[in-house]
């Protein structure tokens, strides 16, 4: 697998398509290279098994016309920040040498979420250290560390630092995560209630992208908040 432009990190299956999935779309069609990692399985979701959520990740993906997913297999609500948790991360941003990471909420109703995003972030820094030493598949890996870590904003309502307008993705992304069938709302599905699964979350996913929206003037968007100052080259790229 090649370098891409974005790596899309999630705690859990989903958490990409749910929160960044327009922005995706849109970069890809701008010819952007992007691949996912997920550290967990989402084994401890309510609905669905280990096993439908590969083949959900898996179709999801390629609505998104990724280049390549992977799994760290962490332990979905009890990941450790150790090192050996750490270097697993960094192996897979050194393979895939992004310019820039998305990843999950600085803090969220999950606390998966908000602490993957210090993981995600920690694992970002350390893969561009030259004394951490990592190899993948039998080959050693050069350090990496990419230009920008942006987080998603997920269920808990965060001030964005910045918004993409993604309204000619919305129905794309919803695509993207209703191929979670197992999870999200779909006439007739069986299994228990979750705050995830009914028909208003959906509504609700709509109306937090209209909120974002609204203040640069399009019907939907994507927020996000940043580590550090970001710099842009010329005051109209702000408009």
């Amino acid at each position: 697998m090649g370098k891409v432009d974005i790596l899309a990190i999630g705690a859990h299956p989903d958490d990409v398509e749910l929160s960044c999935a327009g922005t995706l779309l849109k970069e890809k069609a701008a010819g952007k290279k992007i691949a996912i990692v997920d550290l967990t399985e989402g084994e401890l979701g309510s609905r669905g098994t280990v096993q439908t959520r590969y083949q959900e990740a898996e179709n999801a993906g390629k609505i998104l016309g990724i280049e390549a997913r992977h799994n760290l297999r962490l332990a979905d609500g009890f990941f450790e920040h150790t090192k050996e948790n750490l270097l697993l991360l960094v192996e897979q941003i050194r393979r895939f040498r992004p310019e820039i990471v998305l990843a999950n909420a600085v803090s969220d109703r999950h606390p998966d979420h908000g602490k993957g995003a210090k993981f995600i972030s920690d694992a970002c820094f350390l893969a561009g250290l030259l004394k951490i030493e990592t190899d993948f598949e039998g080959e050693s890996q050069e350090k990496w560390r990419p230009k920008a870590v942006y987080h998603y904003i997920q269920d808990r309502h965060l001030k964005p630092d910045f918004v993409v307008d993604v309204t000619p993705y919305v129905e794309d992304k919803f695509k993207s995560i209703f191929a979670y069938e197992t999870q999200f709302y779909k006439e007739g599905s069986e299994g228990p209630n979750t705050p995830i699964s009914g028909k208003e979350f959906v509504e609700f996913l709509k109306g937090r992208m209209r909120e974002f929206g609204r203040p640069i003037g399009a019907e939907f968007a994507e927020g996000y908040t940043v580590e550090r100052i970001a710099g842009v080259n010329s005051l109209f790229d702000l408009i």
